[in-house]
């Protein structure tokens, strides 16, 4: 009897439980992927009219300058972006909501004067800080205003990018590198899938994924060339994550004020630019993954994206980080893949997500990110490539603010910031 009673309150408590994340996770899909809708349609427009209007790109220096005096004259100079948000869904901190419309703002002025960033990671933002106020609005406790705040995450990235399963797991994962917090899974999923509806309803995401074109046969010969790719994009991702944070701190070192940071960062990324006749680099990068993917060979375009990037970044431009860690690694697998015998455009594939993974430590997220992005063919491979370079990159991570939990060579506790 006594048994009976404790299985009805435990199913009374996960029916209690299950009702309020439906209606909060459900909401929070709704507001916030409206939002992101917003966002990708004012990226889209702003990328399209700097397409047609090259020579916007000669506002680089002031757009940096822009975005520099806008969080300083709202007190958010020092701002930690996604790392913030990272804080936020661990121990449920509140995010100021300036967040959200500064991110929106700026990056949409970082694509319209051709700054080299993305969207993605800006979406997390934009979430994750609307879902915190509505958290704080409510009066919930700290663990479920963490919730909260994955559940933001998760329906901005979803509605921008189109990948609701990967936006859902994405959050979950990403702040404590060895663990994922399976009481999040509903509310996640709800607010991804929410949120992902919703921004095709209003037009977005007919098509979604790339072609990368035939996968390569599971065989012993495919097997160590992807083995060989997946260690070298560990060493790439290291390096993308290495430029990131030591472009920051090198700025910051010889240009003190932020707005004057910003100004130089926006002309030297011009200047390089201007060098190169393109535009190609500019902006998130996938005009440029389109490209490669379709049957171009740049063997150094992952360089030149690592180092505008980190260049922009660094100087206090804003936007995302993910779809230029892409880029970087569909850049290089299209390079170096071929090299070692595997098809062109799986290997850039291959490079995008085992890139991604090596830089967000996030090895579950990248396998549900090459279904998501190219279909089901190719699995074994997109799963070995991606847990090498998960593996290879030891604890580099685009986000300083992540925890590794769980050592990546051991199943021992550690509990450490990566870097």
């Amino acid at each position: 009897m006594r048994q009976l009673k404790e299985r009805l309150l435990t199913g009374a408590e996960g029916f209690r439980a299950f009702a309020k994340w439906l209606v909060l996770a459900g909401v929070t899909g709704a507001v916030i992927g409206a939002a992101a809708t917003a966002f990708h349609w004012c990226i889209g427009t702003v990328t399209a009219l700097r397409i047609m209007r090259p020579k916007l790109i000669w506002f680089l220096p002031l757009g940096g300058a822009v975005i520099a005096t806008a969080y300083k004259l709202t007190g958010m100079e020092n701002d930690k972006g996604t790392n913030q948000v990272i804080l936020s869904a661990r121990d449920g901190s509140p995010i100021r909501l300036w967040m959200a419309p500064l991110i929106f703002f700026s990056t949409v002025v970082t694509h319209l004067v051709g700054g080299s960033a993305g969207r993605e990671g800006a979406a997390l933002q934009l979430g994750g800080s609307m879902a915190s106020w509505f958290g704080q609005k409510l009066k919930l406790d700290e663990k479920d205003r963490g919730i909260m705040v994955l559940c933001g995450m998760a329906a901005a990235f979803s509605a921008l990018f189109g990948t609701p399963i990967t936006a859902a797991v994405f959050p979950m994962e990403v702040v404590s590198v060895g663990i994922m917090h399976y009481a999040t899974i509903v509310p996640c999923l709800v607010s991804s899938v929410g949120a992902f509806l919703l921004a095709r309803a209003l037009g977005l995401h007919g098509l979604v994924g790339y072609a990368e074109g035939q996968p390569a046969a599971l065989t012993a010969a495919s097997m160590v060339q992807v083995l060989i790719l997946g260690a070298l994009c560990a060493l790439v991702s290291v390096l993308f994550c290495e430029a990131m944070h030591q472009s920051k701190r090198l700025y910051a070192k010889y240009i003190k004020d932020p707005i004057l940071r910003a100004f130089a960062g926006g002309a030297i990324v011009l200047a390089i630019t201007l060098a190169l006749g393109t535009q190609l680099y500019s902006g998130a990068g996938d005009e440029l993954i389109r490209a490669l993917l379709g049957g171009q060979t740049i063997w150094y375009a992952f360089l030149l994206k690592i180092l505008l990037t980190a260049l922009t970044m660094g100087a206090g431009l804003r936007g995302g980080e993910i779809v230029p860690a892409l880029c970087v690694g569909c850049a290089f697998g299209t390079w170096m893949g071929p090299l070692l015998g595997l098809p062109h455009g799986f290997s850039g594939a291959l490079g995008m997500t085992a890139v991604f993974c090596g830089s967000t430590n996030c090895p579950v997220t990248s396998l549900l990110l090459s279904f998501e992005l190219f279909g089901g063919e190719g699995m074994v491979l997109y799963a070995l490539c991606s847990a090498v370079s998960y593996m290879l990159s030891g604890y580099s991570s685009l986000y300083t603010e992540q925890k590794i939990v769980y050592s990546k060579y051991k199943t021992e506790w550690i509990d450490k910031k990566a870097g």
